[in-house]
């Protein structure tokens, strides 16, 4: 939870598309399948670390 995990989610969606971009360029299908699910565990981790931020946010709201 925080920045270095969200630094982590976007590492991993760059890091995807690399490599699916690469694997599209040499035809590697292995290489597309790992990037598409390497880019899409960075998005949903950044869904995740927002979620957290929001009731991280309402849990302060109640306590003021």
């Amino acid at each position: 939870m925080g920045f270095g995990d969200k630094i982590d989610n976007l590492k991993d969606q760059a890091v995807g598309k690399a490599k699916q971009a690469a694997g599209d360029a040499t035809d590697n299908e292995r290489l597309q399948t790992e990037g598409a699910a390497q880019e899409f565990d960075g998005q949903v981790g950044q869904k995740v670390e927002g979620a957290k931020d929001k009731v991280n946010d309402v849990v302060e709201d109640l306590k003021n």
